[in-house]
């Protein structure tokens, strides 16, 4: 089971990027995706999570109103779009599929870990 992170890179303050996770060797659909961030000397932090028919979403405070997530469970692939960029958004984002189907913000619920991705806003 593979979590293939993508869409990282330098961006100006303002600006937007969109990141995606494929998964390969096995289905997630019935399963809930996240997206953590860890900056340079900080803890993981939980950024946002789709349940698992993209019906319900949940995001952490500091990015409402400015990133969205989604998926294509035909694609076996989640998205995270990510608009007027700041930057304290600088971090290593990772994706990760969910042990169930329920939104959860909890890494422990989180079973499959992709290799990150990193995001660098520029001021």
């Amino acid at each position: 089971v593979q979590l293939q992170a993508s869409g990282g890179g330098l961006v100006q303050a303002g600006g937007s990027l969109r990141l995606s996770c494929a998964a390969s060797g096995r289905t997630f659909s019935n399963n809930a995706m996240g997206w953590f961030r860890q900056a340079p000397g900080k803890e993981r932090e939980f950024v946002a999570a789709v349940d698992w028919n993209g019906g319900r979403t949940y995001y952490t405070d500091s990015v409402k109103g400015r990133f969205t997530i989604s998926r294509d469970n035909a694609k076996n692939t989640v998205y995270l779009q990510m608009n007027s960029l700041k930057p304290e958004d600088t971090a290593v984002y990772y994706c990760a599929a969910g042990r169930y189907g329920l939104l959860t913000n909890y890494a422990r619920d989180y079973a499959y870990w992709g290799q990150g991705t990193l995001v660098t806003v520029s001021s």
